[in-house]
């Protein structure tokens, strides 16, 4: 089942979700038309504030506690909050989001609350030896929390190689190994990373690396980590052949092997995605551009999930007739 879009009076994508107290929480982005021309580096994505929303039940009335992080305070700040994420350790909420710096380039930053719907105070710094986009926060079984990020393009991830910026950034050959995302175990107090990011690997069925060509498969952006049956379910977008498609794994630094479509594409060109298990239930919180036409004006909506016997996931098309 397809839910309809959650909010009506702004705009909001790129849902992060999460289950914190008994309630429903989701963590998205917030659009605003800006007026700047489209373009392929997401320029006309303009996003300045974050906004929490959360509910008590999925077709219940959602709650909006209003603004909980603006650009303007955060210390380090150039431009563009794009897509975050919350964790929980210690009794503190810890909202990660990418923020691009007073140089134009993508870090990752910190605030901190000691409520699920904020408001959130941010450190000082971007976290040390961060860079692009998309923090997805995942905390494993024995308390370990691990960050994913990147995305290429406007995300910035080609700029960089072995965690270390390039002179010139560029994609891969179509034939190479794809750039993968970024995945690292955050420090005990949540605020660094405790070790040196690693590569993502998703292999194909035959056991290889994803090529750069395989736009398809091969990953874009849009990092997200669930656990189902003691395996580790690695979903992300596609980017511009707009799919959101998913990997398994034993471990959460992987390698994790290719395995399908989650949600076919939707109205509007990012794809963007959170995925939670709330009262028993597994549900897709996604964002299409329906309600406005515009690809940078989206609007929230979510559907449910369904495990199949066999671990593969069902896959989900928004019929628009």
């Amino acid at each position: 089942m397809i839910r309809g879009h959650l909010v009506k009076d702004m705009y909001i994508a790129d849902p992060a979700v999460h289950v914190f107290n008994g309630r429903l929480y989701i963590y998205p982005s917030h659009d605003i038309d800006a007026g700047i021309p489209e373009n392929d580096l997401g320029d006309h994505f303009d996003m300045r504030d974050y906004h929490v929303f959360s509910m008590d039940d999925v077709d219940g009335p959602i709650t909006d506690h209003g603004k909980v992080l603006d650009v303007k305070d955060i210390p380090w700040a150039g431009r563009q909050l794009w897509d975050s994420d919350v964790a929980f350790k210690n009794g503190k909420y810890y909202l990660y989001f990418p923020l691009k710096d007073k140089n134009d380039i993508f870090r990752l930053g910190v605030a901190i609350s000691d409520k699920p719907e904020g408001p959130f105070i941010p450190e000082a710094n971007p976290i040390k030896g961060s860079y692009s986009i998309d923090p997805c926060l995942f905390q494993d079984d024995d308390g370990t929390h691990y960050m994913f990020f990147g995305g290429l393009w406007g995300g910035q991830l080609q700029r960089y190689r072995n965690n270390k910026a390039i002179e010139c950034g560029h994609e891969p050959a179509d034939n190479e190994p794809a750039l993968c995302a970024k995945v690292v175990k955050m420090s005990d107090d949540m605020l660094d990373f405790k070790e040196e990011p690693r590569d993502l690997v998703i292999l194909d069925e035959n056991g290889k690396p994803l090529t750069a060509g395989d736009h398809d498969r091969r990953f874009f952006e849009a990092s997200w980590m669930h656990k189902y049956n003691g395996k580790y379910y690695f979903s992300y977008s596609t980017g511009n052949t707009h799919k959101l498609c998913y990997a398994i794994g034993d471990n959460p630094y992987g390698p994790f092997t290719y395995k399908g479509v989650i949600l076919n594409p939707v109205i509007g060109w990012t794809t963007h995605h959170g995925i939670v298990e709330f009262k028993d239930k597994w549900y897709l919180f996604f964002h299409d551009s329906q309600p406005s036409g515009k690809t940078w004006l989206r609007s929230v909506r979510f559907a449910d999930l369904v495990h199949r016997a066999d671990g593969s996931i069902e896959t989900i098309t928004v019929d628009y007739k």
